[in-house]
C-alpha cells in the first residue's frame, strides 16, 4: 500500500514508539473500552505500543493484532507477556489483504497505521467489511501540521517538513489526521465522530517534556536525517540547528503543542 515504512523497524524506533504509548495512554485511550465477550481486530499492532493498553483496559475482550513484520509481532508478544496479558493473539498478515471473512469481528481499532498507506479509504472499507453489522472501528492518527511550538524557529519548521515529505514520498501523508472525518464517511463508515487531542507540554509537566517532546516528537523528526540529507532536502548544519531548536522547546521557559485526532465510526445493519 506505501513504498516504505519511514520511520524503519530498528531498536531505536521501537523504543520511541513503546515511549509515546506510555506517554499518551489517557490522552488516547480513556474512552477506549470493550465489552466483555466483543472480539476485536488490531489492525497494524506493530510492537505491541497500543496492544498492552488495549488488552488491559478490555481484559475480557479478546484481540486478534496483526502486523506484517515478523520482527515487530515478537516485539508485541514479549510486551504481552511481560504484562501477563492472556486475551491477544498475534498473526502475520498485509493489512490490505486480511485473511478473515467478512463480519468475523465486533470492533476494529487501528492507529498510526494510515499515515504510512497511500490508498488510505480503501484499507478502511476493508476493515468495515470485517465487522458485524453495530460494530464500531477506531481510528486514531497524528498530523504534524497540528505542531507548534515556543520559542519559534524557522530550521525546527524545515526539519519537521523533512519528515513530512519524506513520508509523502514513501506514498503516505503525515498530516492525515485532519482528514480522519472524510475518510472514514468515504470508506462507508455511519455516525462517524472525530475529536481532537491535544498534548500540551511546558516545564510544569515534566514527564510529557522527556517523554513526548524529547523521546517522542523530536526523536522521530531525528530519526530522518540521514534520510532527509541523501535526498537534498536540506543541509546538515540546517537541520541540525533545527532539532537543536527543537530541543530548545523542552527548556522551562520552552512550550510544545501537538494534535492527534480520534475517529469512532460504525457499521450499521444491512451494511456489506
Amino acid at each position: 500500500m506505501s513504498k516504505a515504512y519511514v520511520h524503519g523497524y530498528h531498536p531505536r524506533e521501537n523504543k520511541r514508539l513503546l515511549d509515546q504509548a506510555g506517554m499518551l495512554v489517557d490522552l488516547l485511550h480513556s474512552d477506549t473500552s470493550y465489552p466483555s465477550g466483543s472480539v476485536v481486530l488490531e489492525a497494524g499492532c506493530g510492537v505491541g505500543a497500543q496492544t498492552v493498553t488495549l488488552a488491559q483496559r478490555s481484559p475480557r475482550a479478546r484481540f486478534t493484532s496483526v502486523d506484517v513484520s515478523a520482527d515487530s509481532l515478537a516485539e508485541a508478544k514479549r510486551a504481552t507477556d511481560a504484562a501477563g496479558l492472556t486475551n491477544v493473539r498475534f498473526q502475520q498478515a498485509d493489512i490490505s489483504a486480511l485473511p478473515f471473512t467478512p463480519e468475523s469481528f465486533d470492533h476494529v481499532f487501528i492507529c498510526f497505521v494510515l499515515e504510512h498507506l497511500s490508498r488510505p479509504v480503501e484499507v478502511l472499507a476493508m476493515l468495515r467489511r470485517l465487522l458485524r453489522p453495530g460494530g464500531t472501528m477506531t481510528v486514531i492518527e497524528g498530523d504534524h501540521g497540528s505542531t507548534y511550538f515556543h520559542p519559534d524557529s524557522s530550521p525546527a519548521r524545515a526539519a519537521i517538513q523533512c519528515q513530512v515529505e519524506l513520508q509523502r514520498l514513501a506514498g503516505g501523508n503525515a498530516l492525515i489526521g485532519r482528514q480522519l472525518y472524510p475518510l472514514m464517511l468515504e470508506a462507508g463508515l455511519k455516525a462517524v465522530r472525530v475529536s481532537p487531542r491535544m498534548v500540551y507540554v511546558d516545564s510544569s509537566k515534566p514527564g510529557l517534556v522527556e517523554g513526548f517532546t524529547r523521546k517522542t516528537f523530536t526523536a522521530m523528526i531525528e530519526g530522518v536525517r540521514e534520510s532527509a540529507i541523501a535526498a537534498g532536502m536540506i543541509d546538515p548544519q540546517a537541520f541540525d540547528t533545527g532539532i537543536r531548536d527543537l530541543h530548545r522547546t523542552a527548556e522551562p521557559d520552552g512550550v510544545f503543542c501537538y494534535t492527534f485526532f480520534k475517529g469512532v465510526g460504525e457499521k450499521h445493519r444491512g451494511q456489506h
